[in-house]
């Protein structure tokens, strides 16, 4: 999954792509580099962000969501959202999945939407809001209410009708580093829910605090974190850097099937 942020405050790529020729550019090149699967997001999501309503956000990305569709009608487009007016819109300019960094949390009616798209939908855990979620996270113990959380959402949206269901645990998002390798470490714990696991890691804190460098300088730091994600149990690496993910899934496969 790459990602394709039109925001121009992202921790890594904002303002990069906000033009519709630079986004469809960008957009290619990901899919040739071999992406199964773009996200678009015109939200920031990173630590002490504010939120945008949801007419806001969908007039940032809606001229180059709609120009991407068109110009790529065969890939799977999915658009980062916790807004359930955006989703609707968005899969009616053509988008085929939803990203909701919420879990539903913060548009009460986010699930009854998706179960009417009947579109892939992406659960991430977490803990407060992008503005409040790495002023002083904590848990008991994180992985078990991860899998308390899971297993609350997807009754929630089975409930509704929605099934196709991937889980994200939501790396940095009201974590800290210790959280995030643990959660890193017993990634296969998802697994019981017999659904697919997201696991974006691309240039995070738990990158750059542990190694000290800056977000531009965490691609092989990423890349060596995406095997073990990949080696524990995830289905997905959600990226900025997509032919380095490629290279690492391919030689994984090769290393797997000896």
């Amino acid at each position: 999954m790459g990602i394709l942020n039109f925001t121009p405050d992202s921790f890594f790529d904002g303002g990069k792509w906000n033009e519709v020729k630079a986004a469809l550019n960008q957009a290619e090149k990901m899919l040739a580099e071999g992406a199964a699967i773009i996200d678009i997001g015109g939200q920031s999501t990173r630590p002490g962000a504010e939120f945008l309503d949801a007419e806001t956000e969908w007039k940032r990305i809606a001229p180059s969501l709609q120009s991407i569709c068109k110009a790529f009608p065969e890939a799977i487009i999915s658009v980062d959202t916790f807004h359930s007016s955006v989703a609707s819109r968005a899969v009616d300019s053509g988008a085929r999945m939803i990203n909701d960094i919420s879990g539903g949390s913060l548009d009460a009616e986010m699930f009854a939407t998706i179960a009417r798209l009947k579109v892939p939908y992406v659960l991430m855990h977490m803990q407060g809001t992008p503005a409040t979620m790495q002023k002083n996270p904590s848990y008991e113990n994180v992985v078990s209410e991860l899998i308390d959380f899971f297993s609350e959402k997807i009754a929630a949206l089975k409930l509704l009708g929605a099934e196709n269901i991937i889980l994200d645990p939501g790396f940095g998002f009201g974590k800290t580093v210790e959280h995030n390798y643990s959660l890193l470490k017993t990634l296969n714990a998802f697994q019981l829910f017999k659904k697919p696991v997201l696991a974006g890691l691309s240039r995070k804190s738990m990158v750059t605090k542990v190694l000290n460098v800056k977000p531009e300088e965490a691609l092989n730091g990423t890349s060596a974190l995406n095997v073990i994600a990949l080696l524990n149990g995830a289905s997905i690496l959600r990226v900025h850097d997509v032919i380095q993910a490629r290279q690492v899934i391919t030689l994984l496969n090769t290393y797997s099937n000896v």
